[in-house]
């Protein structure tokens, strides 16, 4: 079934979409340091790969790190080594990622429908709250969202405009980098399951694949694979350092097939992802229902075009939904097909009068209570104030409140000026206005509390220049953002065994040796009175410890304390 072809609009000019796509994703580059959960683990890694010039075995401290296949990490240690600039380096490749998706979606767009199709996809995965949001976000997900939309882009232009082999092997490929970013590239290649489905119900559209391009295939995505695993693998076996064994093991069985299917955090219920569709993937998914009728109409038509992207959605969305362990990013790969799936009929749901009004409606609403809420906790309001202060240890909440007003009064502004008959510019408008008030007045104000930008200044002073400096229970952005080099006692060892090791070492040079704890791993041995309270960052409470702060000939009361937990 043909897509109508409306009057363009000036929404489909390519000149605007990009320079608000580039407003967007780039405001606040180089205002922050990394904020955990993830970010600092990413960009600590690549620093240290950087520092040693050790790239084949990621590391975090003095321990190796297994989690995730290094591809990530190499790109931000290339950004860094070229730029010098961390607050550049750990942003720079996700928010590249992102502008290489919205492209995909409006070239597909345009190739399987029309100019105006494309532009509408792009404007839907644009502005839908999770794509922004986790682009403008330091993680992996972006980059796999990148290799896995890369991959489908490929494999969709054989199967639906070839025959184009290039591009189909350019598919497989993709897939393969999508492996050795997060592990979950290969999830591309579960679009053959509709496309394997038309071509046995003999639908219209869609070309065949020939024995010799699906071995190309296969060989495509196993290229890039083991061009990172056979070295890898071959150093492990050439080695008899039990913790290479671990790491290879780990990242290969324990990361992937365990991780799926016996999750051991993260868990959720099967109906999570629909939530997280319902919520994180506004407003470009409240256009379905009304997208709905057409892609019936599609489907019954045996149009392939809408069969593939959207059956891939659904596939995605079920097996990431079948494993209990959930993260909401899990599911970020399959808005971009989704949004192409809904791009060729956007432009006719709002042209409906009704639909102006009500996204002119969501969007005052959102603006208006922004204003209200930033005006009572500058006006003093406790309920509001409270709240504001307690986010991530704040004390600025002021700051903050003038901050979620200016951004509710821009949405206003923006919403008398195109009026409800431009409904949907006045939401983009107001949804605009929040990323830009969060990333250039947000980002200053939060950095030293939700990053260990603040900790680690005020540790550095306290102790002077010419101290030495021990983490005890440290979460990655402490070691990141030392004002040193920083001596570290394990990163996964339990915490009662770093705290003995850093107390011998303390104990070589008590002078001028100092020790930074986050409080639980204190313990019957240290001496409180001794202690420095350093305060509550990232919502832990830290100590500063000199050598006086540890009993003398104290033995602990317990040595076995459960070892520090991944926060991924």
């Amino acid at each position: 079934m043909l897509a109508p072809t409306p009057r363009r609009s000036f929404l489909s000019e390519p000149a605007l979409f990009w320079g608000i796509a580039v407003l967007l994703l780039f405001a606040g580059i180089g205002l922050r340091d990394p904020w955990p959960a993830d970010e600092p683990r990413f960009a600590l890694v690549a620093k240290q790969m950087v520092e040693s010039g050790q790239w084949l075995f990621p590391m975090r401290g003095n321990e190796l790190y297994a989690d995730k296949p290094p591809l990530f990490m190499w790109l931000q240690a290339l950004v860094l080594l070229v730029t010098g600039n961390l607050r550049v380096s750990f942003l720079l490749p996700p928010l590249l990622a992102a502008v290489g998706t919205l492209a995909l979606v409006r070239d597909l767009g345009r190739r399987l429908w029309n100019a105006d199709a494309g532009a509408a996809a792009g404007w839907a995965l644009l502005f839908a709250l999770q794509f922004t949001f986790q682009a403008k976000r330091a993680q992996i997900d972006p980059l796999a969202m990148f290799f896995i939309t890369l991959s489908m882009y490929g494999l969709l232009r054989h199967l639906l405009r070839g025959p184009d082999v290039r591009w189909w092997l350019i598919g497989w490929c993709a897939a393969g980098l999508g492996v050795i970013s997060k592990g979950v590239g290969v999830l591309a290649l579960l679009v053959l399951l509709p496309a394997a489905y038309a071509w046995w119900k003999r639908w219209p559209g869609i070309g065949r694949v020939r024995a010799v391009e699906w071995i190309g295939g296969i060989a495509a995505l196993l290229l890039p694979v083991a061009a990172w695993m056979l070295p890898m693998l071959l150093a492990v076996h050439a080695s008899s350092d039990p913790a290479l064994h671990a790491y290879a093991d780990n990242l290969l069985f324990k990361q992937t097939a365990t991780r799926y299917a016996n999750a051991w955090h993260h868990q959720q219920p099967a109906w999570y992802f629909l939530v997280v569709m319902a919520t994180q993937w506004l407003p470009t998914i409240a256009a379905v229902p009304l997208v709905w009728p057409r892609w019936r109409e599609a489907l019954r038509a045996r149009d392939p075009r809408v069969l593939l992207p959207l059956a891939w959605v659904v596939l995605i969305v079920v097996f990431f939904s079948l494993s209990r362990g959930k993260r909401e990013v899990y599911i970020l790969p399959a808005l971009p097909m989704l949004c192409v799936a809904l791009g060729p009929w956007l432009r006719e749901v709002l042209a409906r009068r009704w639909v102006q009004l009500a996204c002119f409606a969501v969007a005052v609403l959102f603006a208006g209570v922004l204003l209200a809420a930033g005006l009572m906790v500058v006006a003093g309001h406790p309920g509001f104030e409270a709240r504001l202060a307690t986010l991530q240890g704040a004390t600025n909440g002021n700051a903050l409140g003038a901050m979620f007003a200016g951004i509710g009064a821009a949405g206003l502004l923006a919403c008398a000026w195109l009026r409800p008959r431009r409904g949907m510019q006045a939401l983009l408008a107001a949804i605009t206005a929040l990323w830009l008030g969060y990333s250039l007045v947000g980002y200053p104000l939060l950095n030293d509390v939700s990053s260990a930008r603040g900790l680690m200044r005020a540790t550095g002073q306290r102790i002077g220049p010419q101290a030495e400096l021990g983490l005890v229970a440290w979460k990655e952005q402490d070691l990141l953002l030392a004002d040193r080099p920083a001596r570290t006692f394990g990163f996964l060892r339990p915490a009662a065994a770093q705290m003995h090791d850093a107390r011998a070492w303390q104990s070589a040079a008590p002078a001028t040796r100092w020790l930074l704890s986050e409080q639980a791993a204190l313990d019957n041995c240290s001496v409180p009175t001794a202690a420095i309270d350093m305060g509550v960052f990232n919502q832990r409470h830290w100590w500063l410890l000199p050598a006086t702060a540890t009993r003398a000939g104290c033995t602990p009361a317990s040595t076995s304390a459960a070892p520090a937990e991944s926060d991924e």
